[in-house]
């Protein structure tokens, strides 16, 4: 499996597509900060958006604006346009009080968010910007992108058997296009993205991910990699932002965990597979990181 994918197995991506907004000019929601990240797709009209890191964003048919961290921002028919607390919309479209069905002028927006673990937040998660605006289709990727909303739109029009399940599988198709096409659209040259797009230290990466349980050394990764032990370090922690051990420990802590709450093996099994001949070791990095021992941990998940 490639880097990407496991991550996000690991991450325990979800996610939920609201509905198809028909919103009459004008029009405008501020939408408060939670937890998850917001999507918007521009199918038809006219969209601004006020990003997180304070522009200003024209949307045009066809683009997509993704919040990564759940941050407060603004979407509305222009800069201008009085906008509603989206608690407040959301309220009312859950009681069916008619809201922006006024006028002629219809934009057409699909919204929904996707959610993460996050006491699993890995790199990948962290060092994604404040908001990613994917133009209209130009790329393999974006048409991809183009694609999949079409999907959705068909899905969203015309309900039927299984119509839920079909919206989570695209949605979570979007978000790994949405990814891809940051990614050709940006081309970061650090942070963790720039890492799954660098050859070398994805390979790395994989191989960590992968197999856990393997006696890894900066030295035998380096040597996978095919590069020398101090250019994949540095090279490495450039694009990671922390060491090729220091992520090691961290993934397989993260592995441990999910194990914990999936698996029937005890702890010294879950140990072994993730790298630990020693219990007593792993009990006291595990604890070191979730602040908790792996015993405790399992009770008090399994109590909740």
């Amino acid at each position: 499996m490639d880097a990407l994918s496991t991550i996000l197995e690991a991450v325990g991506l979800r996610s939920v597509v609201y509905s198809k907004f028909p919103l009459a000019t004008p029009w405008g929601l501020d939408i408060v900060r939670d937890e998850n990240s917001q999507f918007w797709r521009l199918v038809s009209g006219s969209c601004t958006v006020g990003s997180p890191d304070g522009r200003i964003i024209e949307m045009a048919e066809g683009d997509l604006v993704f919040v990564p961290h759940g941050s407060a921002h603004w979407i509305a028919d222009s800069a201008t346009s009085l906008r509603m607390p989206s608690p407040e919309f959301v309220k009312a479209r859950r009681e069916g009080t008619p809201v922006f069905n006024n006028g002629d002028n219809k934009t057409i927006l699909i919204a929904g968010h996707f959610e993460f673990d996050y006491q699993s937040l890995h790199p990948f998660l962290k060092d994604l910007p404040p908001v990613i605006h994917i133009r209209q289709y130009v790329t393999e990727n974006q048409l991809l992108l183009k694609q999949v909303t079409q999907l959705m739109l068909e899905e969203l029009n015309n309900e039927r058997p299984g119509s839920s399940v079909m919206l989570k599988c695209l949605s979570e198709i979007m978000f790994v296009n949405i990814i891809r096409a940051y990614l050709e659209q940006a081309t970061p040259d650090s942070g963790f993205l720039s890492a799954l797009n660098d050859p070398r230290i994805s390979k790395a990466l994989k191989l960590m991910q992968d197999s856990p349980q393997n006696d890894w050394t900066l030295e035998s990764l380096a040597s996978e990699a095919g590069m020398s032990r101090s250019v994949f370090f540095n090279q490495f922690k450039k694009l990671v932002h922390e060491t090729p051990i220091s992520y090691l420990t961290n993934w397989r802590i993260r592995h441990a965990q999910k194990l914990l709450m999936t698996a029937n093996s005890n702890i010294s099994e879950i140990a072994a597979s993730v790298g630990y001949q020693s219990e007593a070791a792993f009990n006291r990095i595990f604890k070191s990181k979730t602040g908790q021992t792996p015993a405790v941990y399992r009770r008090n998940k399994f109590l909740k």
